[in-house]
């Protein structure tokens, strides 16, 4: 397994897409994946630090796990079958629950529970960028710095 951080999630255009993109902690790739917009919403609230009115689904689940003494201890993005990616909870002293990365994602962050990633997962979807599309990176970056959660509703 090898831990990865969250650059941040973005509209891919034309198809308005929401995308998480995700990189190596101690490496060069990258791993973007495609998720749907109440997901994206919750990642970038939660990057953001913008604190809804009522908790959102992954707030919930979070207080449920506190309630439960059930810590996370990671995410781990364990599959790519068919162009799907699959995920698995770690949650207290040993139970392990499949879940979508996108939920999985936005539950790591409310938790800081590290986010980790299948060595053969990474080798399939995984991309490494050029030094010279580094800029697009930077811009992507921007972009995040720049973005609303708003701008993920429906």
């Amino acid at each position: 397994m090898r831990e990865l951080s969250v650059v941040g999630v973005r509209v891919e255009l034309p198809t308005n897409q929401p995308i998480v993109l995700l990189r190596e902690v101690e490496g060069d790739r990258y791993l973007p994946i495609w998720i749907g917009a109440v997901e994206a919403t919750a990642i970038a609230y939660e990057q953001q630090g913008v604190k809804p009115a009522r908790p959102l689904t992954h707030d919930l689940l979070r207080d449920i796990l506190a309630a439960l003494k059930a810590p996370l201890r990671a995410v781990e993005i364990v599959e790519l079958k068919e162009n799907v990616f699959y995920a698995d909870l770690l949650i207290g002293d040993g139970l392990r629950v499949s879940a979508r990365p996108s939920d999985s994602i936005a539950l790591a962050l409310r938790v800081g529970a590290p986010i980790r990633c299948a060595e053969q997962v990474l080798t399939e979807a995984g991309i490494i960028i050029p030094d010279e599309q580094e800029d697009e990176v930077e811009k992507f970056r921007e972009f995040l710095e720049q973005v609303r959660p708003e701008d993920f509703a429906g």
